[in-house]
């Protein structure tokens, strides 16, 4: 009886009305969407953002606060982790994070995350990014906080920011200029006096404001540590006992597409490597951390290949890595610290040049093979002890890495906070521990506003406008 009530029920002409809605909903949703977002950013970027720093800002510096802020992610990024852990070992600063959450959480959400954010930061001595964003496009900081951007990657590979305005990643110039992503920084920390020209060019800097200073990437000190290198071998081993007794090979891409959308090219081929270097070799998967849907590794490779993208960082995996496979991604410059072999998987080349475009010619700058095929890779491989060029590896290191010599976050450190270090040091240092990972500052309440807003969308800002500022 049941199923004749249903089957009446849609051969009627009410319920063919009310399929066209339910499936042409979410066409009128993105399309009024996009009409009104103009005025949605408008509003929030020139107004809402603005007003809530400055009525915020009324109140007097507070001298001892340092805020670190996460664009995405629902943790500390590597940027951050030995930046805040010294502080926070070292130093009685009181330390507060905001993690935005962008592209993964409501349009709604993220917005009242970025107003507690800018209430935050107006009453901040020191605050620290590292990554680009325009929540702060029209928020005039106050002059005695000390903003510095400490990037998320090395050297400079692919463009972003400016350098890509007008083209297919970027956003047009003029958007750029209306709603821009890096403003009012006091440093930006990059690699090597090698980059500057680029990241000023991004940034949109000019050279004689002396914003943009090779002091070194903090993430890289760690790279140094003796102890930090034996405790990544002890992550691999327990992550994956077949590695003992044998090399690794890292494969680590960069996302392709837009960042809300990011996907992982599934170019490289496990079975034919595990049946050619099995014997000696292990395969590990990283895959970018925006890229959510990732490929399966096929079950006959599990002995062999392992994805570990959720079990061990991207330090963990070049300390422990004899060969690193990547494509456009950064990560190749901070692997020029160890000298070690690198081949360069690039079979979309022309297409991202397209995209997104390089800042150096990628086949002068790669210090190692461009390949297209897992063929060429595992060639490269067999013949690796005749075809590795060191020297050519120790001049990539020597040009984009100079700065980054142990010694980075000292030297940052001694910039931002100047004298303010010694006035707040600790007499006992706290016990070693990775304090990144304990939320001590996600405690403090800032007012909320009410705000009449009845806005549910499932877009983040990211999703409703053109990105053009990841370079990772």
């Amino acid at each position: 009886m049941a199923q004749k009530i249903k089957d009446f029920l849609q051969s009627t002409f009410l319920y063919r009305i009310y399929l066209f809605f339910v499936r042409n909903f979410r066409k009128l949703k993105s399309s009024i969407i996009k009409a009104t977002n103009p005025l949605y950013r408008f509003y929030t970027f020139k107004i809402l953002y603005p007003s809530a720093y400055r009525k915020a800002a009324r109140k007097p510096v507070d001298e001892n606060k340092v805020v670190f802020i996460e664009l995405r992610l629902p943790t500390l990024t590597n940027s951050y982790k030995l930046m805040y852990d010294t502080l926070y070992a070292n130093y009685d600063f009181d330390i507060h994070c905001h993690f935005l959450r962008n592209t993964y959480v409501k349009r709604k959400v993220y917005r009242k995350n970025c107003v507690k954010m800018l209430k935050d930061i107006a009453t901040a001595k020191y605050v620290f990014f590292d990554e680009a964003t325009n929540v702060t496009a029209h928020v005039k900081f106050r002059p005695e906080t000390v903003i510095t951007q400490l990037w998320h990657g090395c050297g400079a590979f692919k463009k972003f920011g400016y350098s890509t305005a007008d083209a297919i990643f970027g956003a047009s110039r003029k958007d750029m200029d209306k709603y821009p992503f890096n403003r009012g920084y006091t440093n930006v920390t990059v690699s090597s006096p090698e980059v500057i020209w680029a990241y000023e060019e991004a940034m949109n800097y000019s050279h004689e404001s002396g914003v943009v200073k090779a002091l070194g990437s903090s993430r890289t000190d760690i790279f140094y540590n003796k102890n930090f290198i034996a405790k990544a071998y002890d992550t691999l081993y327990s992550v994956m006992p077949q590695a003992k007794g044998k090399k690794v090979i890292l494969y680590a891409p960069t996302f392709r597409g837009r960042v809300a959308k990011a996907k992982t090219p599934n170019i490289l081929s496990p079975e034919f490597m595990k049946y050619v270097l099995g014997d000696e070799y292990v395969l590990l998967f990283k895959h970018h951390p925006l890229v959510r849907k990732r490929p399966n590794i096929p079950e006959v490779c599990e002995d062999f290949a392992k994805d570990v993208t959720d079990e061990m960082t991207i330090e963990d995996l070049l300390c422990v890595s004899d060969i690193c496979i990547s494509d456009y991604s950064s990560l190749v410059f901070e692997y020029s610290l160890f000298e070690r072999p690198m081949i360069f998987l690039a079979h979309d080349l022309e297409n991202f040049f397209d995209w997104r475009g390089f800042y150096y010619d990628y086949f002068e700058l790669a210090p190692g093979p461009v390949v297209k095929s897992t063929t060429e890779i595992i060639e490269y491989i067999q013949n690796i002890d005749k075809l590795f060029d060191k020297e050519r590896v120790h001049a990539f290191r020597e040009k984009f890495m100079s700065s980054c010599d142990g010694h980075a976050t000292e030297r940052i450190m001694d910039i931002m906070f100047a004298d303010a270090l010694e006035s707040h040091r600790r007499a006992e240092p706290l016990p070693e521990k990775p304090y990144h990972l304990i939320p001590h500052s996600d405690d403090f309440v800032i007012e909320e506003e009410t705000e009449n807003d009845d806005d549910n969308d499932s877009e983040s800002e990211a999703e409703t406008e053109k990105e053009n500022e990841t370079e990772v």
